[in-house]
């Protein structure tokens, strides 16, 4: 390399470096917002909205949450996966972002391509509820009624392709019962649906389901997680009342627009670490049934993908469509 090359290379490295430094350090320099698909009140705006206040005092900057509900989370998903790939929009996803995929023969976006991951925040079950009014204080109980009654008892869901919806799928068969299923377009209207009567049973996320059984406003049956919760010691699990096999919960997570870039995405990652060990933050979400993660943006796209395929499979079984 000539004298006059060297010179031209030190100008350009000595002029990159502070621009790739400032831009590090600058990041966030406005408001961030987290996009979550789905409604007030559902389990994941309970879990997101916490998220938001630890990620805001970890990141020293406003955090903002922004509701976009509708088609199991693929209107907020389709609106993230055009926003600007800068940190500033983030898109927090739960298991139907990875069902979505088998669920609808055509989505305005793809989760894989039009998407980076950023961290899986948390796990969390579901609780299967019933209204008082009905006749039954057990799965035995509800699973007797329903042969005796076939397509009688009304279930009601948050939209086909949902958490509350794949929960129960996954019960009526195991339990060879016919329910009728009633979708609501948010988890919110899906628990005022059954707090009122309207519908009997629904696997409401335990967050959600929690106050409303503390109110006597619901009956709780069972949680579906393997073992029960510290947070209701008194309600059996799915799997201990009779299907052993029945295991089954939510997940959540936050990813952002392709193209973001590394350094951005290894920012809101650490950050989002720190407020889930924030204790005031990790106890409101334990205290709400959550099982708090905050893994690796390579471990959740690993998770992610074998998400996917093993959706995929099951959808295809069950013979499911949301088309």
């Amino acid at each position: 390399m000539t004298t006059t090359s060297t010179k031209i290379f030190a100008l350009l490295l000595a002029t990159l470096l502070p621009t790739t430094a400032a831009h590090g350090q600058a990041y966030p320099g406005k408001v961030v917002r987290i996009l979550i698909p789905f409604s007030t009140g559902s389990g994941s705006d309970t879990i997101g909205r916490v998220y938001a206040a630890g990620l805001s005092e970890a990141l020293g900057q406003q955090v903002i949450v922004e509701n976009r509900a509708g088609a199991a989370g693929n209107i907020g998903a389709e609106l993230a996966a055009r926003a600007a790939p800068d940190g500033y929009t983030l898109l927090f996803v739960n298991i139907a972002h990875a069902v979505n995929v088998s669920m609808y023969r055509k989505l305005a976006y793809d989760p894989l391509r039009d998407f980076a991951p950023v961290s899986l925040l948390a796990t969390g079950p579901a609780m299967l509820v019933a209204h008082p009014s009905l006749p039954v204080k057990s799965v035995k109980e509800l699973v007797a009624l329903a042969k005796a009654r076939p397509g009688a008892i009304q279930q009601a869901s948050a939209g086909v392709g949902t958490f509350t919806f794949l929960a129960a799928e996954f019960f009526k068969r195991q339990a060879a019962i016919d329910l009728l299923h009633v979708p609501y377009r948010s988890g919110g209207e899906a628990i005022t649906s059954i707090v009122s009567g309207e519908t009997s049973v629904y696997f409401s996320p335990f967050a959600a389901a929690l106050p409303q059984v503390k109110q006597g406003r619901l009956r709780p049956l069972a949680i579906t997680s393997v073992k029960r919760l510290s947070l209701a010691p008194e309600v059996p699990t799915v799997a201990e009342s009779g299907y052993p096999k029945f295991d089954f919960g939510n997940w959540y997570g936050i990813v952002v627009p392709a193209k973001t870039p590394r350094d951005i995405i290894d920012r809101v990652r650490a950050a989002s670490v720190t407020a889930l060990n924030n204790a005031n933050i990790s106890k409101r979400l334990q205290d709400s049934g959550f099982v708090l993660i905050g893994g690796t943006p390579e471990e959740f796209g690993a998770y992610f993908r074998a998400e996917i395929e093993a959706w995929g499979k099951i959808v295809r079984e069950l013979k499911l469509s949301a088309d």
